[in-house]
């Protein structure tokens, strides 16, 4: 069994999700080959100075703008948004996921509304099929007895359920509004067809390991289960397992400070080897700055860092606060992690003030053993630069940033770039 450090498994990590050591991926092309690095992007509406989903293309994307996002997703065709958690797919999986979205008639919530609204999802596919894309506040529908999380209306449930149901698709968004069409109007013709059951299974297998780069043997059932929406039993997990990794799909790992046995795509060990001998695999090699020259802003929703990760992977206690009474939040709203070299050594709490066009930096926390030198002042600089100038901020106000000298020497950085526009 393959045993590898705690660096190369922070190093491997970031670097399969295209965040280390630089972005390598420039522009529209790069940002549909980012996502599809990362295997898919999980999407928020909260736009406090970008999106969650902004954000984390931002890290990886040389040149992104926004609007990239898009047009690869929507004008291009190359991704599907799906999921009662949201993520962006990429559109040439469809066909597994057609597979397992009909094991979604059985949620209770479903029928239970098909037999309250019998005639809801037919009207619905009525109306989309005369009308073409709409959006929710295009049906009049129907006022539910009983609110939903989904919506207040009839129409608004049949659009979600149908959505999941895989019979209709987000054909684009307005601001963060879904635009709904039927599926065949949206799906390109090569991809609108159905896998067998046991083949999307078993690409859910390994999509489930491949999401994570690395993964707790002991979390596979979770994730395999939740992917392929039916209980799973421990004995067949156990098979599963076996049988990829007889087939040299998944090869057993140890990671340094963890008793627990770990698996990875075999595919994947080269690059494990590579790092464990202190090299940088070729094809990471940055488009521009590295994160040793330009710090990045890790979205709040990143793989490497959310929902817990970050503890064990940089040893950084990272809590997203956003959904925190105000009382009991530590550091702010929307903070961010940021990324320095291969750590994770400061955060920051930004808001953009869309009257005056001001990027606020309400708060900055370094960690205890974070450098405050002047290489790390100009990357910092350089990275406040390059998040300012993605949302269109025209003024930074950073009295925040402490200690004061260090926001002194990161102005220096910042100031100039955002003058030259």
């Amino acid at each position: 069994m393959e045993s590898i450090s705690r660096l190369t498994y922070r190093r491997f990590l970031m670097g399969q999700q295209g965040l280390w050591p630089g972005r390598r991926f420039k522009g529209l092309k790069g940002t549909t080959a980012a996502i599809r690095q990362m295997q898919a992007l999980q999407l928020d509406p909260l736009n406090i100075a970008a999106r969650s989903q902004e954000i984390a293309l931002y890290g990886r994307v040389l040149d992104f703008k926004l609007d990239h996002l898009y047009q690869s997703a929507y004008g291009q065709r190359n991704f599907f948004d799906y999921g009662g958690t949201l993520f962006l797919y990429p559109m040439e999986e469809l066909p597994y996921w057609r597979a397992i979205m009909p094991r979604t008639e059985r949620y209770p919530r479903m029928n239970q509304f098909r037999k309250n609204h019998p005639n809801a999802m037919d009207e619905v596919l009525a109306a989309l099929h005369a009308n073409g894309p709409m959006s929710n506040r295009d049906f009049e529908g129907n006022g539910l007895s009983q609110w939903s999380y989904r919506g207040r209306k009839d129409s608004a449930v049949a659009l979600f359920y149908l959505w999941l149901l895989g019979e209709v698709m987000i054909t684009n968004r307005k601001g963060f509004d879904r635009i709904y069409d039927l599926r065949e109007r949206v799906v390109p013709p090569e991809f609108d067809r159905i896998a067998p059951v046991a083949e999307a299974e078993d690409f859910f297998a390994r999509k489930t390991i491949a999401m994570l780069n690395i993964m707790r043997a002991k979390r596979f059932r979770i994730g395999w289960k939740d992917a392929i929406e039916r209980e799973v039993t421990p004995e067949e997990v156990q098979a599963k397992l076996a049988a990829m990794m007889e087939q040299g799909i998944v090869s057993p790992l140890r990671v340094e400070g963890s008793a627990e046995e770990w698996i990875v795509l075999t595919e994947d060990l080269p690059v494990l080897e590579t790092l464990e001998s202190g090299r940088i695999p070729k094809s990471w090699k940055p488009l521009g700055p590295s994160t040793e020259e330009e710090v990045t802003f890790l979205a709040p929703l990143e793989m490497v860092s959310a929902r817990g990760r970050a503890k064990f992977v940089f040893d950084f206690e990272y809590i997203w606060e956003v959904y925190k009474p105000v009382h009991q939040r530590r550091w702010g709203y929307y903070t961010l992690p940021i990324l320095y070299g291969d750590d994770l050594v400061a955060r920051l709490d930004p808001k953009l003030d869309r009257q005056t066009m001001t990027l606020h930096i309400l708060g900055f926390w370094l960690e205890e053993d974070a450098p405050t030198d002047e290489a790390f002042a100009n990357a910092l600089g350089r990275g406040i630069a390059r998040f300012a100038k993605l949302i269109g901020a025209k003024k930074i106000q950073a009295d925040g940033i402490q200690p004061r000298r260090l926001a002194i020497q990161a102005r220096r950085i910042w100031k100039p770039i955002l003058d030259s526009d």
